[in-house]
């Protein structure tokens, strides 16, 4: 294997695998353009082998994170009657775009990131989505989702549930946000009851037993429900 210069990762290297991320991230879902994937996976393995892990990583890094404050700011310009469905669109593109990535420079991820870094490309990269993209527009997208939720087809449930389930695989304490929407999507959002629970339930249904009585509503005895029923 022919050594690899400074120059040549600068200038010849990392400008092809720059074009290949770049069209991965702006292309659209449903419309893939053709790309090399055998010629982009062998400049990443050659710059690994030739000690430029850190330097792809970090160029990595930066061209993805560029990215996504474009996107962001794209994001601020949505009307709101859009924004929810923008967003969708956003996040559905860019997981459709890592899922492309992340096989491009698997090997820099498991002798690099992994060993080196200790961490995981693919959880960079959803951290990356988090931190400059859903994480400026939560408090927007949380309550424009409870507005949605209480006017029916307001949202296509189909982009409500995505875009819920999509905040939840960011960002799982985001669910206590709004736990009453996330449980609707995301299964076993609210904690387990404790007994201590059990008993402020029991002490609030004796309550709404006794105001139901009070009203002029009876309760069957249950030892005597068969006769009640029966008659």
């Amino acid at each position: 294997m022919n050594s690899m210069t400074a120059e040549d990762y600068r200038e010849t290297y990392w400008p092809r695998l720059e074009k290949a991320v770049e069209q991965l991230l702006t292309q659209s879902p449903v419309k893939y353009t053709s790309i090399s994937y055998e010629q982009i996976y062998s400049h990443v393995y050659k710059c690994v082998c030739q000690q430029y892990s850190d330097h792809l990583y970090s160029d990595l890094i930066w061209k993805i994170t560029s990215h996504l404050q474009q996107v962001c700011l794209e994001l601020q310009d949505s009307r709101p009657e859009s924004f929810v469905e923008n967003f969708n669109l956003a996040f559905t593109q860019y997981m459709a775009a890592i899922e492309c990535i992340i096989p491009l420079f698997i090997y820099m991820n498991k002798f690099y990131i992994e060993t080196q870094l200790n961490r995981d490309l693919k959880d960079d990269l959803m951290d990356l989505f988090s931190a400059h993209v859903a994480e400026k527009h939560i408090s927007m997208l949380i309550s424009l989702l409870k507005k949605a939720e209480a006017m029916p087809f307001q949202v296509k449930p189909s982009t409500m549930a995505s875009v819920v389930k999509g905040l939840y695989s960011l960002r799982p304490d985001w669910a206590q946000l709004a736990p009453a929407l996330f449980s609707r999507f995301i299964p076993q959002i609210h904690p387990p009851v404790l007994e201590s629970d059990l008993l402020r339930y029991a002490s609030q249904d004796r309550k709404l037993q006794m105001e139901l009585s009070l009203k002029g509503f009876s309760r069957c005895d249950q030892s005597r429900k068969r006769a009640c029923e029966e008659s």
